[in-house]
């Protein structure tokens, strides 16, 4: 639903005097660093306790830290659309999100997606996160709608995995053009650009 986040989180590391890829060495390579961003997407840490212990293997600020470092990512507009049509169509528009907390920095709020939705499946207010096919199932149960019904977008494939598994027909989003594949696949045309 948003811009690709690596050249806001770049970016910032470089304002903040870090090398361009020490975020994600911090939240995926280093073992105690992962562990930390494990616990805040399940809901076992809450944001505030991460930003001073993740601030602490960055060498950085505490304050607001998630918020800082994600203060430059908006909304894709070719995604806001796809939603907004999705919804008039009478399609069920569901947001399926491991979550990095929402507290000081509300990720949702922040990028204007949240009202996007019919239903919200939030990895932290659920104790499990992709790409476990636990929250997949769920996410279904929710809606009241079969796999096969479904289409499910992300920009990891494995977390498309669990979904292709169960039925569902999945979209890799790989840029601006990832909404323009959905919406031909729901048969929905937007009116923005195809890139």
């Amino acid at each position: 639903m948003t811009v690709p986040l690596r050249e806001s989180i770049h970016a910032w590391c470089l304002s903040e005097g870090l090398p361009v890829n020490a975020w994600a060495n911090a939240l995926v390579e280093h073992p105690a660093g992962r562990a930390l961003y494990v616990d805040l997407e399940l809901g076992r840490m809450t944001q505030a306790a991460w930003n001073a212990a993740t601030a602490e293997l960055l060498g950085v600020a505490a304050d607001n830290l998630m918020g800082r470092a994600h203060a430059a990512v908006c909304a894709e507009p070719s995604m806001v659309e796809l939603a907004r049509q999705a919804r008039r169509a009478g399609l069920t528009v569901t947001l399926l999100s491991n979550s990095y907390g929402r507290d000081p920095y509300d990720p949702y709020t922040a990028t204007g997606v949240w009202d996007l939705f019919d239903h919200h499946v939030i990895s932290e207010a659920e104790g499990v996160a992709k790409p476990d096919p636990r929250i997949y199932r769920l996410t279904l149960e929710r809606m009241g709608l079969a796999a096969d019904e479904c289409v499910f977008v992300d920009d990891h494939p494995a977390n498309l995995l669990p979904a292709q598994a169960l039925g569902i027909e999945t979209v890799l989003a790989d840029g601006p053009g990832t909404a323009h594949r959905v919406a031909a696949l729901l048969g929905l045309s937007l009116s923005c650009p195809a890139l």
